[in-house]
């Protein structure tokens, strides 16, 4: 089968989509057959030695690239219940450390990190969800905002900020949007009552439109203390890029580190989300969605297909 590694690290031309073996589902193991995998960030970070230069990932001499995928179960390992060959299912690959990832003809889960998803699902859009909707639904978990309460999300119109709204929005929370000026219909379409373009002073902006600041926070553009002076005293912010700022008036600040949630990811396949579809690629141009994902301005996620 082909599958995208990484022998050493640098621009997006060290990537390779290489022949290896078809891996074998273990016990509590499930193998996919891949139908799409998106790009993320983190695949950037992983290829150019970002995350082993933070101590982060360890040295390897080679690393698979890729955390989503969307496809259907092709084998099952001892001890696997509740999924059938044939079901279409999406899941997560949160390990970093691996020589094979999603971005591949086929990959080996946990169980676990499986779930199935409605009949008739298109997978290339399903392909979007586990990552940046798991991240999503944690932060806001983390965040704390509930019925009635006042959120600021942040890249509101993309991936993870747009599955944010989203689900903040379905649980009653007011939700102030961060995007580009061009992007205010997208972000008040999921569902934000109130938006604030990016180049706008984000604190005072955020404060005109919700007096003594919002009470939470979710960062997922990494905007940091701006995003902190725009949440009231004794609220809580939590970044989504690993970098929080300074827990400054009584603020809890946090960082919300992805893990794989089966469960959670079948009732988020479930909710009805709207997916953001950058693009599709087939696997061999895995190097221009990374250029694409490097120059910025994407809304959605690009998706590889093997």
């Amino acid at each position: 089968m082909r599958a995208v590694i990484v022998r050493s690290f640098g621009g997006p031309d060290v990537l390779e989509v290489e022949e290896v073996p078809v891996p074998e589902a273990g016990s509590g193991q499930i193998r996919i057959r891949v139908a799409a995998a998106a790009v993320n960030p983190v695949d950037l970070q992983t290829r150019s030695g970002a995350l082993t230069a933070g101590g982060v990932l360890p040295p390897r001499e080679v690393l698979g690239i890729g955390w989503d995928v969307a496809g259907t179960v092709e084998a099952l390992g001892p001890q696997v219940t509740g999924f059938r060959r044939g079901d279409a299912v999406i899941g997560l690959s949160d390990r970093l450390a691996l020589p094979l990832k999603a971005q591949a003809e086929y990959v080996v889960l946990d169980a676990d990190a499986v779930a199935s998803v409605p009949a008739g699902t298109d997978l290339v859009a399903a392909a979007t969800l586990p990552l940046g909707g798991l991240t999503a639904a944690q932060a806001l978990d983390a965040a704390g905002a509930g019925p009635g309460d006042t959120l600021l999300v942040t890249g509101a119109a993309g991936a993870v900020g747009g599955y944010a709204v989203q689900l903040a929005a379905a649980a009653g929370v007011r939700v102030v949007a961060v995007a580009g000026a061009g992007d205010e219909e997208v972000v008040r379409d999921l569902g934000a009552e109130f938006f604030v373009p990016r180049t706008a002073d984000l604190p005072a902006a955020v404060r005109a439109a919700v007096p003594g600041g919002v009470h939470a926070a979710v960062d997922a553009a990494s905007v940091g203390m701006l995003a902190l002076d725009a949440v009231r005293g004794g609220g809580a912010l939590v970044s989504v890029l690993g970098n929080a700022p300074t827990p400054l008036r009584g603020i809890r600040v946090s960082n919300v580190w992805i893990r794989a949630d089966g469960p959670r990811l079948a009732a988020l396949a479930a909710a009805g989300l709207r997916p953001r579809v950058a693009g599709v690629l087939p696997l061999h141009e895995v190097a221009e969605a990374h250029r694409r994902l490097a120059a910025g301005g994407l809304r959605g996620r690009l998706v590889l297909v093997p």
